[in-house]
This record gives C-alpha cells, sequence and structure tokens, in this order.
C-alpha cells in the first residue's frame, strides 16, 4: 500500500514502489478544484476534514473523524470526488471512506459499489437496539431521564476538564465567561439571553465555555444536551432513516437547556429547517438555548434568514484575539497543572514569557508549546532554556493561523481611506469617487477572505458575482500597470491584517 507521502507500506498488498506518483500532492490539487466547484461553505462543512490515508491497487482511502460525515459524502459526493480525483490521477479507480479515530474498524463503502440497505449497516443496528437518536447528552441522573424522555438519549459526555474552575478569564472573554455563568445558574423562570450566542476563532475558549455551562446546569438538576452539528445532522438523517423522526423532535424539546456547536456547519435543506423549528421551539417555550460558531449570525450566509434573525435575537457575544496578559494566565495555569503530576518539570518565567509573546493564535497553540516543552524535559533529562524553547515552539509559530479579516472591516477601511461611507459602497452610485473604493474592497474581499465570488456580492448590496468578478480582475490589471495604486493596496492589506 502506497503511503500518501510515497513509501510503501507493505511488498505483497498491490502498492506502488516509492518513486512514483505523489499522491499527497494530488490530493492537494483534487480539495482545491472541490473548493473552487462547490463554494466555500459547502467545502468547509463536508470536506476540509477529509484526508487521504493511502493509495494500493487503484483504491484511494480516505478518511473523516466522523460516522456522519463518512455517510454524507458516501450518499452525496462519493462519484464526485472520484471523478475529480481519477482527473489528477488516472489510475484511481475506486474511492473508499473510512471513520479516523474509532475503535473498531469501519468497513468503507466504494465508489460504484452498493450501499447498505435498511435492514443492514450501522443505522439499522441502531434501530435494532432501540437507540434510534444518537445525541450526546449530560444529565443528573441519565437512567432516570432516559425513562422520562422515553428513549436513550446517552452520547458523548461533556469533557470534564473543561469546567467553568478551569477557564482563565481576560479582557478578550470576560463578557463572554459572565454571560455563559449567569444562563447556566439562572434558577427564575423562563430563560436568560434566549439564545445565546458565542462567536469566536478556534482555540479561543467558546466550547470550553459550552461545556461549562453543561456542568454547571447539570449540578442545578436541569436536563441538559450537547451537541456538535455533526451530531445534530447525524441524529436527525438516522431518525428519518428509522422512521423515529417524531420521537426524535419530542426528544430533543423535551429538555430544559440545549448546547449546540459548530452551528456553521449545519448543512442540507431539510436539517436547516429543522434545526430552525427546534430552535424556535425551546425558545417559545421558554426552555434556554445555547449555541456556538466561529462567525457571527449575520454571516451564516448557508442558514435560512429567519434562522440567522432568530439567532441573532438573543445575545451575541464575540471572544476576540487572546491578548498577552491573557495568553500569560493561560500558559502559567498549564504550566501549573503539568508540575503537579510532573514535579521536576519547571519552565523559568522569562521562557513563559517569550512563549506568550511567540504564540498569538489561541489557547490550543499555548497548549500544544506546553505539551512540546514537557516532551523535551523529560526525554533528554536537560532543563528548557531560551534556545531549546525557540526551538520546540518554531512550528507553532512559523504556522500560527491569520487573523480573521471581516468584509464589514474591510467596507469600513476602504470606505475611511477614500473619504466616503460604507452605506456609499453598498449603495447603487457610480460616480469615479464610489465605482474606486467599491472595487477595491471587493478585490481585497477576494484576497483577504476565503467568501465566494457570490457571497461577497451579497455582502456588497446584493450584487451579482459577475460585478465582483469584473472589480477584481479590474484592479488586478490596474496593479500591475501603476505603481502608486499598488502600493496603495498594499498598505491596506497590511492595516487589515495586522
Amino acid at each position: 500500500m502506497m503511503r500518501v507521502d510515497g513509501t510503501v507500506a507493505s511488498d505483497d498488498d498491490g502498492g506502488r514502489s516509492g518513486g512514483n506518483a505523489d499522491y499527497g500532492s494530488a490530493w492537494a490539487r483534487v480539495k482545491r478544484r472541490l473548493r473552487a466547484e462547490l463554494g466555500e461553505d459547502v467545502f468547509a462543512s463536508w470536506f476540509a476534514r477529509l484526508e487521504l490515508e493511502a493509495v494500493a491497487g487503484g483504491t484511494a482511502r480516505l478518511t473523516v473523524p466522523t460516522r456522519f460525515l463518512k455517510s454524507w459524502i458516501e450518499s452525496h459526493y462519493l462519484d464526485r470526488v472520484l471523478n475529480t480525483f481519477k482527473a489528477e490521477v488516472e489510475e484511481i479507480a475506486r474511492i473508499e471512506v473510512g471513520v479516523r479515530g474509532t475503535g473498531a474498524p469501519v468497513r468503507p463503502v466504494a465508489a460504484g459499489v452498493s450501499k447498505p440497505g435498511p435492514a443492514s449497516g450501522p443505522l439499522a443496528r441502531l434501530h435494532a437496539t432501540s437507540a434510534p437518536m444518537p445525541v450526546a447528552a449530560v444529565s443528573p441522573s441519565p437512567e432516570a431521564r432516559n425513562a422520562e424522555a422515553g428513549g436513550d438519549l446517552s452520547g458523548t459526555p461533556l469533557d470534564a476538564r473543561l469546567t467553568f474552575a478551569s477557564f482563565v478569564i481576560g479582557r478578550s472573554n470576560a463578557l463572554a465567561h459572565a454571560a455563559a455563568e449567569r444562563v447556566a445558574n439562572h434558577q427564575g423562570e423562563g430563560a436568560l439571553y434566549n439564545p445565546l450566542y458565542l462567536h469566536a476563532g478556534v482555540g479561543l475558549g467558546k466550547t470550553h465555555l459550552l461545556h461549562g455551562i453543561g456542568h454547571a446546569a447539570r449540578e442545578a438538576g436541569r436536563r441538559v444536551i450537547y451537541l456538535t452539528a455533526d451530531r445534530f445532522m447525524y441524529g436527525f438523517v438516522n431518525a428519518l432513516k428509522t422512521q423515529s423522526a417524531l420521537a426524535y423532535k419530542e426528544r430533543l424539546r423535551g429538555i430544559d437547556l440545549l448546547i449546540l456547536d459548530d452551528v456553521q456547519f449545519i448543512q442540507g435543506k431539510s436539517i436547516q429547517a429543522e434545526f430552525g423549528h427546534t430552535i424556535n421551539a425551546l425558545i417559545d417555550a421558554g426552555r434556554q438555548v445555547v449555541v456556538a460558531s466561529d462567525r457571527p449570525p449575520t454571516e451564516l450566509e448557508a442558514l435560512d434568514e429567519r434562522v440567522r434573525s432568530r439567532l441573532g435575537g438573543g445575545l451575541v457575544v464575540e471572544i476576540t484575539a487572546l491578548d498577552e496578559a491573557l495568553r500569560v494566565s493561560i500558559l502559567s495555569a498549564r504550566l501549573a497543572a503539568v508540575r503537579a503530576s510532573h514535579p521536576g518539570f519547571d519552565v523559568s518565567p522569562q521562557v513563559a514569557a517569550y512563549v506568550a509573546r511567540a504564540i498569538t493564535a489561541n489557547g490550543r497553540d499555548l497548549e500544544g508549546a506546553v505539551n512540546r516543552l514537557l516532551a523535551h524535559a523529560t526525554l533528554t533529562g536537560t532543563a528548557v532554556t531560551m534556545e531549546t524553547a525557540e526551538s520546540a515552539i518554531r512550528d507553532l509559530v512559523k504556522n500560527r493561523e491569520p487573523k480573521r479579516i471581516k468584509i464589514e472591516d474591510i467596507q469600513k477601511l476602504v470606505a475611511s481611506r477614500y473619504n466616503v461611507s460604507r452605506s456609499d459602497i453598498l449603495s447603487e452610485r457610480r460616480t469615479a469617487a464610489v465605482v474606486k473604493p467599491r472595487q477595491i474592497a471587493m478585490y481585497l474581499s477576494k484576497v483577504l477572505t476565503l467568501r465566494s465570488l457570490p457571497e461577497i456580492g451579497r455582502r456588497f448590496g446584493g450584487r451579482d458575482h459577475t460585478t465582483v468578478l469584473h472589480a477584481v480582475r479590474k484592479i488586478e490589471k490596474q496593479i500591475g500597470e501603476d505603481s502608486v495604486l499598488g502600493d496603495e493596496v498594499e498598505l491596506l492589506k497590511r492595516m487589515l491584517q495586522d
């Protein structure tokens, strides 16, 4: 079997010799083509976490992190992935999809091979064991609550480490933390800030707060369900397949608190409609809803406008980037926790300060830095110095995530730079004083964000994607011909990225 890096896993499995096709590069091109053809929202939802594991005998084995993604890709996109891969590597004749990180091997379904019928496969087995609702639930008394709900609500539990007590508070997350605690500990009638909507980039603490809410609410005796978007979609699709959709809806709505993470990944008209109905039913009944996403409700273009409006109708709180003081606090807390189990592990204040300054992206990278420093200390038996720290975290500093730039910020900056208003840029005005900054803002939106041309057009007053494409090409041409304009656009880029 040929690994993605081109090395041979074994000599008798039909794999190629190490010097043949560069499957990793071919797979990267396949993903770029899928992104371009399907749009950023569809790609991010279904293909961003699809990875190539190996190629053998004309079969490419792909993996995803969840059974739901495996099922969805097999049902909707398997042939498309096969044809796109085949266009890059002619020898690819089959695609198999497996699930990463599962205890038992998952039998993949290959393109061109019939899928299991209603009486077979994992969905049928779930139904046969009277577990038609694969949702992650937390309850003060699971057995009692399950009996009361009339079905199995067990699933992935909340992470015991992610509590309010272990959450480090700083200027960027203080409001979100305060709102989360109020919602979790609310004892009166009705609900607070309903829904509570938290949004932030990767690794800034929104999932930690969701788990903290779940733990605190459970301790107060409330019925809580915590779901990722994948789990919500998987549960609904499974309920439809097992003809238990009505029971699924009733059980989901018969709770005190629904916590839903990564709502940006919810896809499919029927699932989005059910999501909207569920949110409305819970809020109208005075039940608390807490939602988290990587963007504000107004930027969830894939969701129905009425659902976006409902999500934005409660309290919307952004967790912003970690400032240096908060990074130092998070790093200190993590180092203290590690020292409790490794008494000989010591990191000087100077090294800790360097790490906190160097790693600015998110808390997960800080966690990774501590793990690297610990590995160095335990494996080499030497002290952690500034030099070893620089070496240990080099990849984290080099590969840290860039700043997430919003189209609204681009519009505001360009408008200010050219002495027009943002409403002018969004208007139908065609004077030269407005057209030029509008086209520059469209160009920067295409270059600095992952939004598709139609999405950018919608954010610029509902314009057609061809208008955006024309603006992008025109500014690209002018930058090549006019060095002054080129310097001007580069300055705007730096201002937006700093």
